[in-house]
């Protein structure tokens, strides 16, 4: 069941850099220029978050999206290797269509997604990306899409019924 966790009591955190972009402000005295950062952490488990960091030096803006990743955790229901079902994760402009894969297909997705399934532990999926391809908006979508995941056992449990009654 998808809910917020707690990374203090994980083991060790894998991070990756989904995009780093310059953005400016136009003021008075010309432009601010800073950085900003998405970043997912996970643990290979089916534990992952993503974060985003912004200020004026590169790795500033990473380890803040580090830090409020690890604010974000959440665990994703998985089956085996895979996801237990076929999902759409919607965010904004964002949609994703992540389908099971049976055993060697490997992780068939887009570089955003991709990183995404790398780090969550995931390693036989399909996945494509509808209409937005923003970077930002693809992960929250993605992660829309994960926290909606049940497995057959905990829609048993929610429904009180044995788990081979579940249809």
């Amino acid at each position: 069941m998808a809910g917020r966790i707690d990374a203090s009591q994980l083991g060790e955190l894998m991070e990756t850099n989904v995009a780093v972009k310059r953005v400016s402000k136009t003021v008075k005295g010309g432009r601010i220029i800073r950085f900003t950062a998405i970043m997912v952490v996970g643990d290979g488990a089916g534990h992952i978050g993503y974060g985003l960091g912004k200020a004026a030096e590169v790795p500033e803006a990473i380890r803040k999206a580090i830090e409020d990743a690890k604010k974000n955790m959440i665990e994703v229901s998985l089956s085996g290797d895979t996801i237990p079902h076929e999902i759409t994760g919607v965010y904004g402009a964002g949609k994703v269509l992540m389908k099971p894969a049976t055993e060697g297909t490997g992780i068939i997705a887009g570089g955003t997604v991709r990183k995404v399934f790398e780090i969550a532990g995931i390693k036989n999926i399909r996945a494509k990306c509808m209409r937005s391809n923003n970077p930002v908006n693809v992960v929250k979508a993605t992660f829309e899409g994960l926290k909606q995941l049940r497995t057959v056992e905990e829609v048993a449990k929610m429904r009180g019924i044995p788990a081979d009654q579940v249809r």
